[in-house]
């Protein structure tokens, strides 16, 4: 039975507990640092991140979480370093008021 719960993906993925607690992705956007930080959950693994920026000699930070999941930690990691930018793009500097 739990060969087809994993088979539908109704069952936590061996990779997927593998590789949650995989090290954050860094990049760098218009001065501002993003981290990729998706977790399992549900056998796969979501789009989770954060983004930093030093503004006035203090670290903002802003948190965002995404209900795309993805079966593999890198498509998770390359999708939120996509939405972290358009983020960026979209808000710059209000993102942190």
């Amino acid at each position: 039975m739990s060969f087809l719960k994993r088979l539908f993906g109704f069952g936590s993925s061996e990779a997927a507990d593998s590789k949650a607690q995989a090290e954050p992705v860094s990049s760098e956007h218009k001065g501002f640092i993003i981290l990729a930080t998706p977790f399992a959950e549900a056998g796969q693994f979501q789009t989770c991140g954060l983004i930093r920026k030093e503004i006035a000699g203090e670290m903002k930070e802003h948190k965002f979480i995404r209900a795309d999941r993805f079966a593999t930690m890198d498509d998770a990691v390359n999708i939120t370093l996509i939405k972290a930018r358009q983020i960026i793009d979209e808000q710059g500097d209000n993102l942190f008021r």
